[in-house]
């Protein structure tokens, strides 16, 4: 695996000053959005994929185990507020359950039987979308969850940073950002970590455009729960229909703060 491979450039990284560890660090991860933008066309066909099961009325889980996991738990957890997505359409599971969140569990992604239970519980049925992730390609956890997804007929999606993977074999689609070695060998929570997130920030904002949550590029129907948020939304209420702050923020409380409904009623 090439995440798992030796990283020449930092061979003697042990040795180096702070600020040569840094820049070696640096320039590694410049190569991530490379890596990324190759995997362009096949994040297209997730989104698109993921778009279809969505407004049929099913819903997207991610599944990945130690970082991946953690990623795919911080994504899920930001749709609501940001796009105001119902919270029960991209769900993200994680091997370990919430509390690997902060306490790692690593050895959960062995499981099968944890995956199997895992899956009943979080009721997948066919209509759903499952989306694997691993930097390996190789968690047994997120395979097996993969695997019963398959069986019922669900579309299945896998990001990874390596090729040729287990993983890639239960997938209709796979989406691999090749990162290569890391800075400390079979680090990935680095390079390959980072490529998941701007993948997933990537994949969740375009499935989130789609779905009608942004005009332009303003994020219409986030959740203004709090006073950053209010003032966001009297800007944007401004830049977008031209009244004053005033008139913006008398119309966002008659509206519940909602900038969506108050476009749509100034729009009558």
């Amino acid at each position: 695996m090439n995440t798992e491979s030796v990283n020449k450039a930092t061979q003697n990284i042990s040795s180096a000053s702070t600020e040569e560890m840094l820049t070696m660090i640096n320039n590694e991860d410049k190569t991530v959005a490379t890596a990324v933008e190759k995997a362009i066309p096949q994040i297209s066909k997730l989104v698109d994929k993921a778009y279809e099961v969505l407004s049929g009325g099913g819903r997207v889980f991610y599944c990945g185990a130690g970082t991946s996991g953690r990623l795919a738990v911080a994504d899920a957890a930001e749709l609501p507020p940001t796009y105001g997505l119902d919270p029960q359409k991209i769900v993200a599971i994680i091997a370990g359950g919430i509390g690997a969140m902060v306490n790692a569990s690593e050895g959960c992604e062995d499981s099968r039987e944890r995956a199997l239970a895992t899956f009943e519980e979080y009721g997948i049925k066919k209509g759903d979308m499952v989306i694997g992730i691993s930097a390996s390609g190789q968690a047994p956890f997120v395979i097996t969850i993969m695997e019963e997804a398959r069986k019922l007929g669900c579309p299945v999606g896998c990001i990874t940073n390596n090729q040729d993977t287990l993983m890639e074999k239960c997938a209709d689609i796979t989406v691999a950002a090749l990162t290569g070695a890391e800075a400390i060998k079979g680090s990935t929570r680095m390079k390959a970590g980072s490529a998941q997130k701007m993948i997933l920030n990537m994949f969740s904002t375009a499935v989130c455009i789609k779905l009608g949550f942004v005009y332009k590029n303003y994020m219409v129907n986030m959740v203004t729960s709090n006073r950053k948020l209010r003032k966001r939304a009297v800007t944007m209420v401004c830049e977008i229909s031209g009244i004053s702050e005033n008139e913006a923020q008398d119309l966002l409380k008659k509206n519940n703060w909602s900038v969506y409904e108050t476009l749509k009623e100034l729009e009558k």
